[in-house]
């Protein structure tokens, strides 16, 4: 039967004309072109999910200049207590680390062999006294018998030479005595200042044999200098800012994120360190609660002036590429824009912009690797909760770790915990 239907159809053909022929022909080509498109066309793209981000908005506020180094804490005084004398260490008055005050007694060398020298001097300054006593009257009487011509001329200036030469061993005598007498003294070593006493050097019954001998160290704490170096090339700033007033310096030790000491800069060095470029400052801490102590490292921040109305993004929302720096600014319509911007420094986790981004717009915070230019995003207080913010201000932000200045770099001192003790 379908044999006969398929012939049935081959009959129509023939018998149809060339025109009806090629009509049909095409009807059928566009059918089969219908069929390839409908099955090989692509959908539309579906329009992007709205990505979540955390958002801040950039303000203008009040920015310090500052210069961020390391440096070393070190006494205001520090001194090395020596002997000067020689002799068996008899006594120790104090305890290692004990705070002591001027004049308290320290060490005590055995005195007794210099109160003998001391006796020993005076007898013999009271020996020559008594005869320089005697050698006066005795050229007065002669010199009295030389006027009247009861003796010579001679007679008269042997005794005159006799009381001077006299005279001269009591001037010996009592220097003698002076200098047994500072010899007692340097026996009995007191603090020279209020400070600190170090570790023992030597132990009593000691043998002092050397003069020299170092005894122990004491330093003066309260206050204390913040060294540290800064590169010529910021030299001509510090002294800008410092004529006529004194700069503020915080010193931050490693792991403390608590108020930071502040201090006063007090000394710029005279010279450059040629081999190295850099020029040495020291700063003055009162530090009367003794939190910075000698030896100890600190991240240093010098401030040299403060910027008036400079905008300022969170740290977080500027962004390195292979081609400089950008972000992504939240427009009408929740839609970002990628900005290409030109930033400062960054102080206090807060990143100066000088150029691509105005006070009063948003600016992305968290979420850039998966945006695009004109991406729509939805501003979330945080990515995890899943709720959605209005976009905070950089006043807002949490604190971020302080930045690194351009120039010499130093560690950020907020970048681990800590508290003051």
């Amino acid at each position: 039967m379908d044999a006969q239907k398929g012939k049935g159809v081959i009959g129509r053909l023939r018998a149809m004309s060339w025109r009806k022929k090629v009509i049909v022909a095409g009807i059928a080509l566009v059918c089969v072109i219908i069929v390839v498109y409908v099955a090989t066309r692509k959908k539309p793209a579906p329009p992007p999910e709205r990505v979540a981000v955390t958002a801040a908005k950039a303000a203008a506020k009040d920015i310090p200049v500052e210069l961020r180094e390391i440096g070393t804490i070190e006494g205001y005084r520090s001194v090395p207590l020596y002997a000067q004398i020689t002799g068996q260490l008899v006594k120790i008055h104090f305890k290692e680390g004990q705070d002591v005050k001027k004049g308290q007694p320290l060490f005590t060398i055995d005195p007794n062999q210099y109160q003998a020298k001391v006796r020993q001097a005076e007898a013999q300054l009271a020996r020559d006294t008594a005869q320089m006593k005697f050698g006066r009257d005795e050229a007065k009487r002669y010199k009295y018998l030389y006027e009247k011509g009861a003796v010579a001329l001679s007679d008269y200036e042997n005794k005159q030479s006799a009381a001077d030469a006299q005279e001269s061993l009591v001037v010996a005598d009592r220097a003698s005595l002076q200098d047994a007498r500072l010899n007692l003294a340097h026996c009995f070593i007191s603090a020279p200042f209020d400070g600190r006493m170090g570790a023992y050097a030597v132990f009593e019954g000691r043998m002092i044999k050397d003069v020299d001998t170092q005894l122990a160290t004491i330093n003066q704490i309260t206050p204390v200098y913040a060294s540290f170096s800064i590169a010529e090339k910021d030299l001509p700033a510090v002294r800008k800012y410092s004529s006529g007033q004194k700069l503020k310096v915080r010193a931050l030790p490693a792991g403390y994120t608590g108020e930071s000491p502040e201090g006063e800069l007090t000394f710029i060095d005279n010279t450059v360190n040629t081999q190295t470029g850099m020029i040495l400052l020291k700063a003055t801490f009162p530090n009367t609660d003794r939190f910075l102590w000698p030896g100890q490292f600190v991240n240093v921040v010098l401030t040299l002036t403060t910027e008036k109305d400079v905008v300022v993004v969170p740290e977080r929302a500027i962004q390195l590429s292979q081609t400089g720096k950008y972000a992504f600014v939240i427009k009408a319509g929740d839609t970002v824009e990628y900005r290409v911007v030109t930033t400062d420094r960054t102080v206090q986790g807060l990143t100066v912009v000088r150029k691509g981004i105005n006070a009063g717009e948003t600016v992305v915070t968290d979420g850039h690797f998966k945006l695009r230019d004109g991406f729509p995003v939805s501003v979330r207080d945080s990515l995890a909760s899943g709720q959605r913010g209005n976009g905070k201000s950089p006043e807002a932000a949490p604190a971020r770790p302080a930045p690194q200045k351009t120039g010499t770099e130093a560690p950020s001192p907020e970048a681990s915990a800590g508290t003051k003790k």
